[in-house]
């Protein structure tokens, strides 16, 4: 009994720790967002100015998790595809609860831009 106790806790433990690794908040995959993306979904770089300046994906839009409520605007109509990422998933998982909280009704939060 305590063997299968101590099993199942490894278990958990060893899930947690994939979950925050590699895909906490993921949404959506590598494959699927480029698809989207060709498709005319809209890219947004949810990360500072500088790390966007440092290297960000193709076609990709900058625009700061907090500067994301005031600019709105700039996101794209609420019903159109909008794929996030950032550097570790945190700041996109983040702004996708924003954008759905303001109406956007198909926001993927692809995570990490090594995701991509």
């Amino acid at each position: 009994m305590r063997v299968a106790l101590t099993l199942a806790a490894i278990a958990v433990v060893l899930a947690t720790a994939v979950y925050f690794v590699f895909g906490r908040g993921r949404e959506i995959q590598g494959g699927d967002a480029r698809r989207l993306v060709a498709a005319g979904a809209r890219l947004l770089d949810v990360r500072s100015p500088e790390e966007y300046a440092g290297g960000h994906l193709p076609g990709a839009v900058n625009i700061p998790v907090q500067e994301l409520d005031r600019r709105m605007a700039e996101v794209g109509p609420r019903d159109g595809e909008v794929i996030l990422y950032c550097r570790s998933g945190s700041r996109s998982a983040r702004a996708t609860e924003m954008l759905r909280q303001h109406g956007f009704s198909k926001v993927h939060n692809l995570g990490p831009m090594t995701a991509w």
